[in-house]
């Protein structure tokens, strides 16, 4: 009976994997606390692993290479007591171009208020509907903003459930003493990341983000000169978004992931298109604006 325990667990392993969503690389630095037990970071790192990569964060069944790849970054820059740090959470997710070897980054989040409570070998707790664990919460939030960005790209406002559950994460953490979840704090933070993207308002950023990768993106390794000109008209939409409120927190999380990218997709446009794409990204995003000279560089020599 134990030998068929072990081979009915052997066998049943490899599908229990492939249903966790994420495959999240997790790092901790901890350079800046100076005395610390290196060990406990380590442990910390290790576990905060766990939770992203062998929880269960949707009803569906991922193969492991359709899993999300993703990154947290966690800088502590002060042990406030024995169990409790203070620093910033960096957030990365790329996601794979259809047909093609290149991802592209659809999320890249620096996240300024991180504040946590941490004992070693204690288990990670997350429970839905409380607000008990600070660290649990912003790590479930981003696991399903994540996932609804994910969506997002590939059926329009496909990760609306995703969002809404990482909205109820907030809504359950106003009474939390940390920062990071109200809205009279920031303008840029995890409240304004969920309203922004939930609120109708602003429909069309969530419109562009379907387009720009599904219409797109994916379509530029059979018919480049489509894709690209699906990724332009994508941005009249960000446009809109601006044009009714230009500090949106979400126009800035568009461009903190994807300035760099755009410069390389019409670099290679045509000159009309160049033109009309770099009237929209000056407009609406104009400290970016000497990274997007060079989509000129053909036309002005730079």
């Amino acid at each position: 009976m134990k030998y068929l325990s072990l081979f009915v667990i052997i066998i049943i392993l490899p599908f229990v994997a492939a249903a966790q969503e994420l495959r999240c690389n997790v790092t901790i630095s901890s350079t800046k606390i100076q005395g610390a037990n290196q060990n406990l970071f380590r442990t910390m790192q290790s576990d905060i692993y766990e939770f992203m990569n062998t929880r269960k964060w949707t009803d569906h069944i991922y193969s492991y290479d359709e899993k999300l790849r993703c990154n947290i970054m966690i800088v502590l820059d002060e042990q406030l007591s024995a169990d409790e740090f203070r620093g910033s959470i960096q957030v990365q997710f790329v996601r794979p171009v259809f047909d093609s070897s290149y991802e592209t980054t659809v999320l890249n989040i620096k996240d300024n208020d991180f504040r946590c409570r941490y004992v070693e070998f204690q288990p990670l707790e997350y429970n839905e509907t409380s607000n008990r664990d600070n660290l649990t919460n912003i790590l479930a939030f981003y696991a399903y903003v994540i996932l609804g960005f994910s969506y997002d790209t590939f059926s329009p406002e496909g990760g609306t459930p995703y969002f809404e559950k990482a909205q109820t994460i907030v809504n359950n953490s106003q009474n939390q003493p940390v920062k990071g979840w109200k809205s009279f704090e920031s303008e840029r933070n995890r409240y304004w990341l969920v309203e922004n993207v939930l609120n109708k308002s602003y429909a069309d950023y969530r419109k562009c983000m379907y387009n720009y990768h599904r219409n797109g993106l994916d379509l530029m390794s059979q018919r480049v000169e489509e894709g690209r000109a699906n990724v332009a008209e994508s941005l009249r939409d960000l446009q809109k978004v601006f044009r009714k409120r230009p500090s949106t927190y979400i126009l800035q999380m568009f461009f903190d992931s994807k300035s760099g990218e755009l410069v390389n997709i019409f670099s290679k446009s045509f000159p009309d298109e160049r033109t009309r794409v770099l009237a929209i990204l000056n407009e609406i995003d104009p400290s970016n604006g000497s990274k997007y000279a060079k989509i000129a560089g053909e036309e002005t020599g730079l």
